[in-house]
């Protein structure tokens, strides 16, 4: 089976899903191409069976912005009729599903199958601007299968487009042999003291992300017992949450890491991981603290109830409450007997329903009934 992965190259759910499907299809020996405007920043280990391939973007004084849906199409054609793809699977609709959908436009019969993969802000932000919402509708309906990563997403898509036809939920997945407890090369005692707890949060820091709550409900933690927070990631208010922090009097107590590619070194040495979005489609994130046996307390919210089992796995809040985020973390941090029932409880979640080989079958199976009709 040939495959083209369509995705983002940038850190988030989407390419990092992409990402590690690609690299567990070809494992199993598939032929994958990747198609992207930069080298996916999770595909650092050589495969054999992978090729990537660089959009490069027209720049021309009469296109005010470059054209990359329509180069992006023409790469998918040009490759598709050298290759002869069974299927592109685009991973996040805009515009990556409407580009597979000219691509398929050019090679009339030669056609592979398109399957898109929604994976949240897709459709609960850019997809609901009216800009955006017609053609990511049509290109959702003109798809030859289509799937989501949480049930919520599933029952977003079909209320807001008003869709009837079948969606296929397959969660997002972790590799738990690199995601796991004994996992980290680094040494507690770099970041904190024998008797601090450490409370970790990893983002893209988007505003939806929520990260001065983060850094408030710290502030109260560290008040009642010895902690450190880490901050691994970057974005937009990564400067406002480190303000927010010197502003609190805590900037010592609040380590900013930046981005970090290889958070399953980093992970393991957590306490707690704190996710209090406004939006999550599934939680990533809370799935690989959770394969590195680390409890999550996050928002009630989108797709993490799906994830997070309330006071089995982590704790659930709900969204703005700082003060509730604390608490709860307080509750798990001050019983250490709680906190690691919920530690093993976490692991053995991932290893049972979200582990890579599982899930990549899953979506193996789903592209033969594609390929078949």
């Amino acid at each position: 089976m040939k495959i083209a992965i369509v995705c983002y190259p940038v850190r988030g759910g989407s390419g990092v899903v992409a990402s590690e499907l690609g690299i567990g299809l070809s494992k199993r020996g598939m032929e994958v191409h990747f198609f992207s405007y930069e080298l996916p920043f999770r595909l650092t280990t050589f495969e054999s069976n992978f090729i990537f391939h660089e959009i490069d973007i027209l720049h021309y004084p009469l296109f005010k912005y470059p054209p990359y849906t329509e180069t992006l199409a023409a790469r998918l054609a040009d490759e598709s009729m050298r290759h002869r793809f069974d299927i592109i699977h685009a991973h996040y609709a805009i515009p990556h599903a409407t580009a597979a959908y000219l691509a398929a436009q050019v090679l009339k019969d030669q056609r592979p199958k398109i399957i898109t993969t929604l994976h949240g802000t897709d459709i609960t932000l850019i997809g609901q601007d009216r800009s955006f919402y017609s053609i990511t509708k049509f290109s959702i309906e003109e798809s030859d299968g289509v799937t989501t990563v949480s049930k919520y997403l599933e029952k977003e898509t079909r209320k807001v487009f008003s869709l009837n036809r079948k969606i296929k939920v397959i969660p997002n997945f972790v590799d738990t042999e690199r995601f796991k407890p004994e996992g980290s090369s680094c040494a507690r005692g770099r970041f904190a003291g024998p008797d601090e707890k450490i409370i970790m949060h990893i983002s893209n820091f988007r505003p939806v992300k929520n990260v001065t709550d983060v850094i408030r409900a710290f502030n109260i933690i560290q008040k009642r017992i010895p902690s450190k927070l880490l901050l691994a990631g970057d974005g937009p208010d990564a400067g406002n949450a480190l303000s927010l922090a010197r502003d609190l009097g805590i900037g010592d107590k609040v380590l900013f890491l930046g981005n970090q590619d290889r958070v399953q070194y980093i992970l393991p040495l957590a306490d707690l991981f704190m996710l209090p979005s406004a939006s999550e489609a599934f939680g990533l994130a809370a799935l690989e603290a959770f394969s590195c046996g680390v409890p999550v307390v996050g928002t009630i919210v989108g797709g993490l109830p799906e994830l997070v089992q309330d006071g089995v796995t982590g704790k659930l809040v709900p969204i703005g409450d700082f003060e509730a985020l604390a608490e709860e973390s307080l509750k798990i941090l001050q019983n250490e007997p709680v906190r690691k029932q919920m530690s093993e409880n976490a692991r053995k979640l991932v290893i049972d329903k979200y582990s890579t080989e599982d899930i990549i079958s899953q979506y193996v199976a789903f592209y033969e009934e594609i390929i078949s009709g």
